[in-house]
């Protein structure tokens, strides 16, 4: 089993072992398995800070966190950071070791890692070293704690969203062990902070098995976003529906596309509906939920401490996410001015993740329309149809020298020729438009 490792890894090994010993380890190792190429490579070593600052005095060197062991060596091909072999101490916060050991075996610091597919370390001469079997599990698609699951969520709980972000991306199952200790442990949660365990779920719900973990732990969702407890199991009682709200939320996150924003409007889009339910002839009606999501989704966001730009997004396509989509060009063009193009487009992958995770049935027209709606969009665009203020063929100094006044009248003028545009009353031509401008002040004078 063989490594390919980059210049720098393949000198830093060669420095260090002038005196000691040190591998490459941990993610970068199980990539490279896997046959991915790794986006860092990490390395592990018998060398103290002090003696990897004197080793590598002549090159760029990071302090990174010599209370741990790392420094960040920066190299021509990249920064490295190497970490001396360690022995973690209590880790009172739930998220950091108070102190740290340093020993002279790899073996011992492999020990303190969290899963076994992340406890490996390569040397390009010794091989691969492996003691908790980890390049199985990657063979078995299988994400196992090293030792005792309870031990490592207890120490870093922020390793139980790791295992499950492991999980979904990796689209490997997690052992039953590790799995009832993930259940057990999930209040371990309430330890470690917001902007962490976003982070975390960002990465989850951009995973390929994103669906079986949404499926398989709600309870430890829950644990983090309330709101999503109700929506467990709350019957839909509607054809067009063959899931539960839960089940078709977590169906819809896995058929939408791999865009953040999309993936966090799918959790949301439908989390307020069990607060919306009517119910008339057996069927179940959910009449303003999106307004209520929104809010939910909202609220919800910003406890995470997402950013505001992504919060302003996700909530105003969860906000729309019912809304019929535009069928006209007319209609496009009017949509393509409320929400811009980026998120133009992310409304119709909102769209047609949810009708993909509805009865199969209906799919098929709602669909089509989805896809109309989107030809009519990419017309608009290349033939560069206006749809905005900035696309008019006049601008505010043009509308000051044709006799507005300076203020809010401005702005109302270029929206009146906007909505003209649209319509296509007049054409976007800088004389049609300045005409256009004198013939509704002689109507004001009036």
């Amino acid at each position: 089993m063989t490594i390919s490792l980059p210049k720098g890894a393949l000198y830093l090994i060669h420095k260090l072992e002038q005196k000691g010993e040190a591998y490459v380890v941990g993610g970068c190792v199980r990539d490279a398995l896997r046959g991915v190429v790794p986006h860092d490579w990490d390395l592990c070593t018998s060398e103290t800070p002090q003696q990897m600052l004197e080793l590598f005095q002549d090159e760029r060197v990071l302090k990174t966190g010599l209370k741990h062991g790392t420094v960040t060596v920066l190299l021509p091909d990249g920064a490295y950071e190497v970490t001396t072999y360690r022995v973690d101490g209590a880790y009172s916060d739930g998220r950091h070791p108070d102190h740290v050991t340093f020993t002279g075996c790899i073996t011992e610091d492999l020990a303190r890692r969290d899963f076994t597919i992340n406890a490996m370390a390569y040397h390009p001469h010794r091989g691969l070293l492996d003691p908790f079997g980890g390049a199985q599990d990657l063979q078995d698609r299988q994400i196992r704690a090293v030792g005792d699951a309870d031990k490592r969520f207890e120490e870093d709980s922020l390793r139980i969203l790791r295992g499950l972000r492991f999980a979904s991306t990796l689209r490997f199952t997690i052992s039953p062990d590790c799995s009832a200790s993930v259940h057990r442990n999930k209040e371990l949660l309430n330890r470690v902070s917001k902007e962490r365990i976003q982070v975390e779920l960002s990465k989850m719900l951009l995973g390929d098995g994103v669906k079986e973990i949404l499926l398989a732990y709600p309870d430890v969702l829950t644990q983090i976003i309330p709101s999503i407890e109700p929506m467990i199991g709350f019957e839909q009682r509607s054809a067009y529906h063959c899931f539960d709200v839960w089940e078709h939320t977590a169906h819809a996150v896995a058929c939408a596309a791999k865009d953040p924003i999309v993936r966090w409007t799918m959790l949301f889009h439908d989390m307020g509906k069990p607060a919306c339910f009517s119910e008339a002839e057996g069927v179940g009606h959910f009449y303003g939920h999106p307004a209520k999501s929104a809010a939910m989704a909202h609220d919800a966001l910003r406890d995470l401490r997402m950013d505001h730009d992504t919060i302003r997004k996700v909530v105003q396509l969860v906000e729309l996410h019912d809304l019929p989509l535009p069928q006209t060009e007319r209609d496009v063009k009017r949509l393509l001015n409320r929400l811009g193009e980026s998120q133009f487009y992310r409304l119709i992958e909102v769209r047609r993740a949810d009708i993909l995770a509805q009865t199969s049935s209906y799919r098929q027209e709602r669909i089509a329309q989805a896809d109309r709606a989107l030809s009519r969009m990419q017309k608009v665009i290349e033939e560069g149809q206006c749809f905005s203020v900035g696309d008019l063929a006049v601008n505010g100094r043009d509308i000051l020298a044709a006799g507005i006044p300076a203020g809010p009248e401005v702005g109302n003028m270029l929206h009146y020729l906007l909505e003209l545009v649209m319509d296509q009353a007049v054409s976007n031509d800088r004389q049609c438009l300045l005409e256009e401008v004198q013939r509704k002040m002689r109507r004001i004078k009036r």
